[in-house]
């Protein structure tokens, strides 16, 4: 395993699928008591720039189900970059703990915290990727469907950050991957060809479509996202002139296969991506999904400082 966890295109298919495995277990061992204390001593530092729910506190529970600690870091109290460059500031904190987990806006950032750092940081979420929440996204869908491998995977909406995440453990893991978005909002060329190499490897199939009715055509799980992401608050209003076409919805859902689940990674904004009826409705794994993030972290973290 690599010292980091940045991008999910940075590991091999087995070891992403040993994650999965072993969030499986650590989620089997917390139900039927608690987990053993495997990171007692050590702690994680947490460093935001952006506001969070999910990756905030599935961190901080996540090191106290393994006996550790979380330290967290507002976007006031370190500015990085701004108050103090990102190497000096992964040098210091190098030396008080254990690990760093850092969401960002920027992606370079937390590249170069690793960069500067002597201990494991973790992408807790960058304007180019979410490996972690493609790992909670991962261990929902199989254990829905027992496995990764020839599950058919549709997000609908923008091409952004979970998108692409998304895309590369599916294509690692041999899902089969479509997405549909409005032109002018496709995934970067660069995350499609890194995919491309993926799918040839686990034999996943790709598509890229305009269409959503079109690519919800067969889908096991629909995935969608809001239509406007943190730092984009300026093309909002555009956006929701764009994106409506794209609601996921029971109309929508009806058109893929009967077995369909819905996920989404939170915050939705009910209404615009997706309704209500959806939602709250029986295709839904939302909360199990969110829920899931704490197991997959648990995995990651592991990993890493185990």
């Amino acid at each position: 395993m690599k010292k980091d966890f940045l991008a999910i295109s940075d590991y091999p298919s087995q070891e992403l699928q040993d994650l999965l495995d072993l969030a499986e277990e650590l989620k089997a061992e917390w139900k039927s008591g608690g987990n053993k204390p495997i990171l007692q001593g050590k702690v994680l530092a947490m460093i935001f720039q952006k506001p969070s729910l999910r990756t905030r506190v599935s961190f901080d529970m996540a090191m106290r189900h393994l006996g550790g600690d979380a330290l967290y870091l507002s976007p006031a109290e370190i500015g990085l970059g701004k108050r103090e460059s990102i190497a000096d500031v992964a040098r210091v904190i190098s030396g008080y703990v254990q690990a760093v987990m850092a969401r960002v806006f920027a992606h370079e950032h937390v590249v170069e915290l690793a960069k500067w750092s002597s201990i494991p940081v973790i992408n807790g979420l960058s304007d180019y990727n979410h490996p972690c929440q493609a790992m909670a996204d991962a261990l929902t869908i199989q254990e829905e469907f027992g496995t990764l491998k020839g599950i058919n995977v549709t997000y609908v909406g923008d091409g952004n950050n979970v998108a692409v995440s998304l895309m590369h453990v599916c294509a690692k893991l041999g899902a089969n991957f479509t997405i549909a978005n409005p032109e002018g909002y496709d995934m970067p060329a660069e995350s499609i060809a890194e995919a491309r190499k993926f799918a040839a490897e686990s034999g996943s199939a790709l598509a890229f479509l305009r269409d959503p009715h079109e690519a919800v055509k067969g889908a096991q799980v629909i995935y969608t996202d809001t239509w406007t992401s943190m730092g984009q608050e300026a093309e909002a209003a555009r956006r929701a002139k764009v994106f409506p076409p794209y609601q996921v919805n029971a109309a929508l859902v009806a058109e893929a296969a009967p077995e369909a689940i819905v996920m989404h990674c939170l915050p939705a904004h009910r209404g615009q991506e997706i309704t209500d009826e959806v939602a709250d409705g029986p295709h839904s794994r939302l909360f199990p999904q969110a829920h899931n993030r704490l197991h997959a972290q648990k995995a990651i973290l592991a990993q890493l400082l185990g």
